[in-house]
């Protein structure tokens, strides 16, 4: 499984969205150096480049993905950008979906090692990847299944 962020907009659309942002900010900051308030571009240049940097990092925080990986005898979590791994045995891993704090937290918990997965996703969407995985993890451990 790839899990990646929901994300509205790609980088061209964020360039126009900046663009008629910045055009809003210096036509209104025009407007008010015409009645007097010589300052007013200069503070519309700095919220521009502020509003910019701002959208521009939540943007880029839409980079990050985790991807899962299950086989028979290990369930792999790979967080990228980070490159950081984690690999737990499929018949001790546990799924725990604990809610507090206003937001669910999905766990994947074995021998002592803990590691939240999706934070990035909604409620709904950790609560469906929840039970995917339960589903996944029951199938594989199935002694039937052998």
């Amino acid at each position: 499984m790839w899990l990646k962020p929901n994300r509205a907009l790609s980088r061209r659309d964020l360039r126009r969205v900046i663009g008629v942002l910045v055009a809003l900010a210096l036509t209104t900051a025009g407007l008010g150096a015409w009645q007097g308030n010589v300052f007013a571009p200069l503070f519309a240049l700095v919220e521009s480049f502020a509003v910019a940097f701002a959208l521009g990092v939540a943007w880029r925080a839409g980079d990050r993905s985790e991807r899962i990986t299950l086989d028979e005898s290990s369930l792999e979590v790979q967080s990228l950008p980070g490159r950081r791994s984690a690999r737990f045995q499929t018949y001790w891993v546990r799924v725990q979906l604990h809610s507090g704090k206003g937001r669910a937290r999905l766990l994947l918990t074995s021998h002592g090692q803990e590691l939240e997965i999706g934070a990035f996703l909604a409620d709904e969407e950790r609560a469906e990847l929840s039970r995917k995985l339960k589903v996944l993890l029951a199938a594989i451990n199935d002694p039937q299944r052998r």
